[in-house]
């Protein structure tokens, strides 16, 4: 199979809405958290050699000038929930690359590293339609198609069963935790700790755990 490269859609909510399960433990940390964590996925999605392009749906001002100043090309969230801010970014990736296929990215990935991202993207052309559960097997961290198939993602909740109904192929190599560790919890951190973070959610992250990294 030809090489195929993938424009990448990566949701990032309002700081105000952003993380609010890790309230409690990040207390006034919570929203730099959000924007770290969103950094570092887009930063390691972007070194991803099938990556040809990052589009970030949001509607927060500081996300867009932090994530545009990586390189990441910028669109306005609608703010008609998750699912319609990744239409609407697979809209514009079709738009600049109509060519390319088109991948949504869950933006709480500081463990990303480029080199599984790439295993994923490799293997999803295979199928019509691709995704990646989560750690826990519950929700959906990726999920992606081939050029010209429509993008319908399937986010929130039990989102893996949702993707499993539709016919998606489950794509879980055992080298990929990284692709799989989302990050919503205290618990969910230090486990992305124990994979390795990015340098701006390893930052954060000193402030609320202190010397307790792990």
């Amino acid at each position: 199979m030809p090489l195929v490269r993938w424009s990448i859609v990566v949701p990032v909510k309002t700081l105000i809405r952003a993380k609010t399960r890790l309230a409690a433990a990040a207390g006034p940390h919570r929203a730099d958290l959000a924007v770290a964590v969103a950094r570092d996925t887009v930063a390691a999605a972007l070194r991803c050699r099938l990556v040809a392009r990052v589009v970030v749906v949001t509607a927060d001002p500081l996300p867009t000038r932090r994530l545009a100043a990586l390189g990441a090309h910028v669109v306005t969230d609608p703010d008609r929930g998750l699912n319609t801010a990744l239409r609407t970014g697979a809209e514009e990736a079709i738009r600049l690359a109509p060519g390319d296929a088109v991948g949504a990215l869950q933006a709480d990935l500081p463990a990303l590293r480029p080199a599984e991202l790439e295993t994923v993207l490799g293997a999803a052309p295979e199928f019509d339609q691709a995704f990646v559960p989560d750690a826990a097997e519950v929700g959906t961290t990726f999920y992606g198609v081939r050029p010209g198939v429509p993008f319908r993602p399937g986010f929130g909740g039990e989102s893996r069963a949702r993707h499993l109904s539709r016919g998606a192929k489950e794509l879980t190599p055992p080298e990929i935790a990284s692709v799989r560790r989302d990050v919503d919890t205290i618990e969910d951190l230090r486990e992305a700790l124990a994979l390795g973070v990015g340098p701006a959610t390893a930052e954060v992250a000193a402030r609320i755990l202190g010397g307790t990294l792990r």
